[in-house]
């Protein structure tokens, strides 16, 4: 089993594109990148902390690869846009990939350049790449959320646009 850790934005919505899928073994919601040890929700919230929300997924790369699952992070995201995701603003929601291995942060790039050379987005693509830190899972009302709440769920992420972004920049890349 690896890990891959992707932060773009709200950790509910970064969930479900990953879940179900041959070779997945979990998916986390937590907190990583930042200087203060087991944060908390409020305080990763405030980003004071330097962490941002993630998700940290296990999986079986012989059944999944990674390559694969950067081809379903990046169409989830808004690339372009460092400053948070859709409706949640700040740097703790800011898009990254926090790489586990060297082969990972070079798939990461060459799956970023790669991205950037199909000139979909005017303005250049800003998603960090940068080495895994330490992680700490989110409260447990956090995990699977979509499951535990699904009309809260439901209303939070149509309300944030990241599905019309979606619609509109990603439509023929979000197939599994």
């Amino acid at each position: 089993m690896e890990k891959a850790t992707f932060a773009g934005g709200c950790f509910w919505c970064m969930v479900t594109p990953f879940e179900e899928l041959p070779g997945i073994h979990s998916i986390v919601s937590g907190y990583t990148g930042g200087h203060v040890d087991n944060p908390t929700y409020e305080q990763v919230k405030t980003g004071t902390t330097g962490h941002s929300e993630v998700v940290e997924i296990t999986f079986d790369p012989s059944l999944f690869s990674y390559e694969r699952l950067l081809e379903l992070y990046w169409p989830q995201t808004d690339p372009t846009d460092a400053g948070g995701q859709f409706q949640d603003r700040g740097t703790q929601y800011a898009p990254a990939i926090f790489y586990h291995t060297e082969e990972q942060r070079l798939a990461a790039i060459a799956s970023r350049d790669a991205l950037a050379a199909t000139n979909r987005f005017k303005q250049p693509i800003v998603t960090r790449i940068e080495p895994a830190h330490a992680f700490y899972p989110a409260e447990e009302y956090h995990q699977d959320f979509h499951k535990k709440n699904p009309e809260h769920y439901k209303k939070d992420r149509k309300a944030s646009g990241r599905d019309a972004f979606i619609d509109v920049a990603w439509k023929e890349e979000v197939s599994v």
